[in-house]
């Protein structure tokens, strides 16, 4: 384990400046405009040479700026004077910035330092640590370190490229991670570990399960472990609890070494009211408004922004663009939206002040977040914001200049400029939906098909974020009903809905193999439980997802196009199915994506299907080496040339319990039976204890009502042969978590689902020698024939085979 530390890197470039920065008046003059993003280049402390007399012999020290405009004096104190009061005194410019700055002999990095204010409205003397100070001291000390942050990148190829993974059109998955508790030190298990340290173990876990960026939960510095950094004092800073600057530079360029994104979580929204902190900085409301009403945030014990100060939005524009440019930063996630834009939020009446329309919409607030995003964008084109904004505000993810419209207000008619937005309302419908036992799910279909009415208004990112699985809400397999395989099953069916429906993807760490808990800041991900069996089944199923993801145009292209979504079928509630299509840029690229919310199969279900011939089993989410029972269509379904849901063909599925099952049309001529398939496998020995129950009648979806109508004509043209989707590589093993042993207990068939099955699944592989990294195979109801293809087992087709070795590694 890497030992934390503040220290300058030895291997890093030095940033010692020849003279102190260079302040010139443009630059005061867009400080005090609110235009100004780049004030970290010369405020704050900045080690340099200085002769402190006119044609004196330059010394070695550091260079000071403060932005303190009610003081009547400013100090420095820290290691290198003894902290000794009046040591080191600062003087105010002469242009009414209200800036205060002077040079320091003999501060050096690593020095810790305050700035010691005497508030000249108050008469009070104030220890503040440095706003935009580069490095602090680890918790619970409160000075900011002088900081030497230069590093030498080896990221060029991924920043000349990095705009490709960016794009909306792009596979985006995210992996959210809070770094002090993803995982700790083996030695210390109430430790953290360094910034260097957990980059390799990190990127080896995310790329083995495909996810293609990381978000971090904050790591700008804040003094409450237990807010999860959503407490922020230091917004130039990463905490140094993991370790110094250059560390977290380090963490950066290894995870773009990697192929891996990197997408920080930002607070402008509040800050707490630590003393040495933001709160009255001068002696005065600086930062934060006077007016409580409108300067304090009652839920959160916290103060808010005064975003009609132009200094404090040079501040805040200043914060999000060094981290872009300093730190190579990938996405901003902008936290709680909401609270910016509304005046009344956590407020009963009497508690906040209307604007000037008389309105309750925050404008000094709305025309922040359109400067960010302007300025974001113009600056750094290839990144993203995403907002984390849970109300129907519209326009969060349009252009400033969409020309939108809100309560005739002309300050809220266009867009807040966001290039994504949590769908917070997907989330909460979603979820409420699975925590429902299946019996009653045919009385909540809406939950599921509601999303798609509102689907494109927004450029969408689905969370599954750490807010799901904390103070009591329990892990979201904890929120399946059911026994433990149902558990299973309804998670992996909640997945590859997720995956399925149009939007970006976030998962929270510990869902990727379904851990039971659910979060706790204090402890670390159950890395042990990873390596059970069920668990296992999980982890296979996020990287298939994944790898289903990157290879197909359809699940990517047009998630925020209604063109790339067609409802099939979205009301047979009594089955709890939906049918849907998903479409890309290319015809031949659909898929027919069919989820079944039941515990039992459906056996000839009748579908609509857009296109004759062939159509291919490319993903089954209840495949064995995912904890499935292999229930399925036997890799491929033959189209019968007779129509229903308004298609001109129709499909007769076996729908897995609990399962989704996503096709692709394949240009082949169809057969009735594979004669070899009934020698690729022996057949499903039945469970002991499973009893049999009778087979169902033929089941067929409803015909659509005219509230799920179609959003797009079906694409018509017949798509070439399909080819078997690229395994991604997988370049290190999984952190801690050993493959599970070939000894592990089979998982008995669910007793909902042990009717007999006409087709099973294509997910077991064939190839003798599969070694212990493949999850037992459960044991299965032996399959009883009711049609006339072939009932055994099938060999895996070649899509279906490419995913089940993708997640193999």
């Amino acid at each position: 384990m890497t030992t934390v530390n503040n220290s300058p890197d030895k291997n890093s470039t030095t940033q010692t400046l020849q003279a102190p920065p260079v302040c010139t008046e443009d630059d005061i003059y867009y400080f005090r405009e609110g235009t100004n993003n780049r004030l970290y280049r010369w405020m704050g402390a900045h080690p340099c040479t200085h002769a402190t007399q006119e044609g004196g012999k330059p010394e070695k020290g550091c260079w000071f700026a403060v932005w303190a405009p009610n003081a009547r004096e400013v100090q420095v104190i820290g290691d290198f004077n003894g902290w000794q009061h009046g040591a080191s005194p600062l003087a105010v410019r002469g242009d009414s910035s209200g800036i205060w700055e002077g040079f320091v002999p003999h501060a050096s990095v690593g020095d810790c330092y305050k700035y010691r204010i005497l508030s000249a409205p108050t008469g009070e003397w104030l220890e503040k640590s440095d706003p935009f100070g580069f490095a602090w001291e680890e918790p619970p000390c409160t000075a900011t370190r002088i900081a030497d942050i230069s590093y030498r990148w080896d990221d060029a190829e991924w920043m000349k490229t990095r705009g490709q993974a960016n794009a909306l059109n792009a596979p985006i998955s995210i992996y959210e991670c809070h770094l002090g508790s993803w995982m700790r030190p083996d030695d210390n298990p109430h430790g953290f570990l360094n910034y260097r340290d957990i980059a390799p173990k990190l990127a080896d876990h995310v790329q083995s399960l495909g996810f293609t960026h990381v978000e971090l939960m904050p790591i700008t510095e804040h003094p409450f472990y237990g807010s999860w950094g959503y407490q922020t004092v230091g917004y130039f800073a990463p905490t140094s609890r993991y370790g110094s600057p250059t560390d977290f530079k380090a963490f950066v360029d290894y995870m773009h070494g990697r192929g891996i994104g990197v997408i920080l979580d930002w607070v402008p929204s509040h800050f707490p009211g630590d003393a040495h902190g933001l709160h009255r900085f001068d002696g005065t409301e600086l930062y934060e408004h006077a007016d409580r009403r409108q300067g304090f945030h009652p839920e959160w014990n916290s103060w808010i922004f005064n975003y009609g100060r132009h200094e404090v939005r040079s501040f805040l524009l200043s914060s999000a663009a060094f981290w872009l440019d300093q730190y190579h930063i990938d996405g901003i996630r902008v936290d709680a939206v909401a609270s910016m834009l509304y005046l009344d939020y956590s407020r009963q009446d009497g508690q906040w002040i209307p604007n000037r329309f008389g309105g309750r919409e925050n404008l000094e607030a709305i025309h922040f977040l359109r400067q960010l995003n302007q300025s974001v964008y113009r600056d750094f084109p290839d990144v993203q914001t995403i907002a984390e904004e849970s109300t129907a505000w519209p326009g969060v993810s349009r252009p400033v200049a969409w020309g939108g419209h809100s309560n005739d207000n002309p300050e809220t008619m266009n867009g807040l400029g966001f290039g994504m937005k949590w769908n917070m309302g997907w989330m909460h419908d979603t979820l409420s939906w699975f925590e429902k036992d299946p019996v009653y799910r045919s009385y909540h279909q809406n939950a599921l098909s509601f999303s798609l009415y509102y689907a494109f208004n927004e450029n969408f990112v689905l969370p599954l974020s750490h807010d799901e699985v904390v103070y009591g809400k329990g892990s979201l397999l904890s929120k399946m009903p059911g026994d433990d395989w149902q558990k299973f099953a309804n998670l992996r069916l909640l997945y590859g809905l997720m995956w399925t429906h149009p939007g970006k993807k976030l998962l929270f760490m510990g869902g990727e193999f379904g851990q039971w808990t659910e979060w706790a800041h204090e402890g670390s991900v159950d890395w042990n439980a990873a390596d059970t069996y069920f668990h296992v089944g999980v982890k296979h199923l996020i990287g298939a997802l994944n790898h289903l993801m990157r290879t197909q145009p359809a699940l990517h292209q047009r998630d925020f196009d209604g063109s790339g979504f067609e409802w099939i079928s979205a009301d047979d509630s009594a089955h709890s199915v939906l049918a849907y299509l998903r479409h890309g840029n290319d015809p031949k690229d659909t898929l027919l994506v069919v989820f079944n919310g039941t515990p039992v199969p459906h056996h000839n279900y009748r579908l609509g299907a857009p296109q004759g011939g062939r159509w291919q089993e490319i993903f089954n989410s209840d495949a064995s080496i995912y904890g499935g029972t292999d229930v399925g269509n036997q890799g491929f379904v033959d189209a019968l040339d007779e129509g229903t849901h308004g298609r001109p063909y129709s499909l007769e599925l076996t729908l897995p319990p609990l399962g989704l099952l996503v096709f692709k049309h394949v240009d082949t001529p169809a057969a009735k039976a594979l004669p070899e398939a009934k020698a690729a496998a022996p057949a499903a020995k039945k469970p002991e204890a499973a009893p049999v129950a009778a087979k169902p009648a033929k089941a067929e979806a409803p015909e659509p009502k005219a509230a799920v109508a179609k959003t797009s004509a079906a694409p018509k043209a017949a798509a070439p042969k399909a080819a078997a989707p690229k395994t991604f590589e997988t370049k290190a093993a999984e952190p801690k978590a050993a493959a599970p042993k070939a000894a592990a207990p089979k998982a008995a068939a669910p007793k909902a689902a042990t009717t007999s099955r006409t087709r099973t699944s294509t997910a077991k592989t064939a190839a003798a020698g599969t070694t212990a990294k493949a999850a037992p195979k459960a044991a299965a109801p032996k399959a009883a024939s009711s049609r006339t293809t072939a009932t055994t087992k099938a060999k895996p087709c070649q899509p279906q085979q490419g995913l089940i070795e993708a997640v193999r590694g």
